[in-house]
């Protein structure tokens, strides 16, 4: 199929393990590199809130006490398939894995960072938002291609993960619900024994109040179709089952 196949929408079935959702984005991955699946775009609002640790996260001495304080908090804790330190979000998130087969998958990391990282400061400025690509000083997955609020404040994250013939760029927005991220961020960096700045954590709901998040949605899928052929697609079956089936591979805790 030409173009973009775009999912969008939650999870039924992810209602009370949102560990489904992060296992989806590998599946979809492993399945672009293999060159069985085309590129696909996913768009989805966490169904359950959710913290998710990178797979450096898992090594570290206090990692089993990060996920406990993240169980405690009502969070989901889960292990995702893109790299970085640990994230946090609830429902009030928009969540973007997007998934492409390429033979040269390897070459293509910084120049992804920078086109996507410039995509999302230009999709939030359009609506209002100071935003700047770049490291917030102080914040969860640090990374240079963040986009902030001010310079003061992180919104956007994103990583990614490269296969042999593929790769894999995620995205979170954190839409809302920053002032229980981070006591809840604060509590986990700390037991990982990384640097983190609660001041760091924003939202857009703190920077435009009257700004909804469907809007939001929307210009962003605009924004993906000025790039290339957007089709509407659902999830297959057999992709949810096989996720489904990785389940304790990205359960944390």
């Amino acid at each position: 199929m030409p173009g973009v196949q775009v999912i969008r929408g939650r999870l039924a079935r992810s209602a009370d393990d949102g560990a489904l959702d992060v296992a989806i984005a590998h599946e979809l991955l492993r399945r672009v590199g293999r060159g069985d699946l085309g590129e696909v775009l996913r768009i989805y609002r966490p169904a359950s809130p959710t913290v998710a640790f990178g797979r450096r996260d898992t090594l570290l001495p206090g990692f089993s006490a990060a996920a406990r304080a993240a169980r405690d908090a009502g969070f989901v804790p889960v292990v995702r398939a893109p790299g970085g330190r640990c994230v946090a979000y609830t429902g009030q998130a928009l969540v973007v894995d997007h998934a492409c087969p390429d033979p040269d998958a390897f070459t293509g990391m910084d120049a992804r960072f920078r086109t996507f990282g410039a995509l999302w400061a230009r999709l939030l400025s359009a609506h209002g938002i100071d935003a700047r690509v770049g490291e917030v000083p102080g914040e969860y997955c640090p990374g240079s291609f963040s986009v902030n609020a001010r310079g003061r404040a992180k919104l956007v994250g994103t990583a990614q993960r490269v296969v042999r013939r593929g790769w894999l760029f995620s995205a979170v927005l954190v839409y809302d619900d920053a002032d229980a991220l981070r006591p809840l961020l604060g509590r986990i960096y700390e037991r990982l024994g990384l640097p983190f700045d609660p001041a760091s954590v924003g939202s857009v709901r703190l920077e435009r109040p009257g700004l909804e998040l469907d809007a939001l949605e929307e210009a962003l899928l605009a924004a993906y179709a000025d790039r290339d052929v957007l089709v509407p697609a659902a999830l297959d079956e057999d992709v949810v089952e096989a996720a489904a089936a990785s389940l304790e591979d990205h359960r944390a805790g």
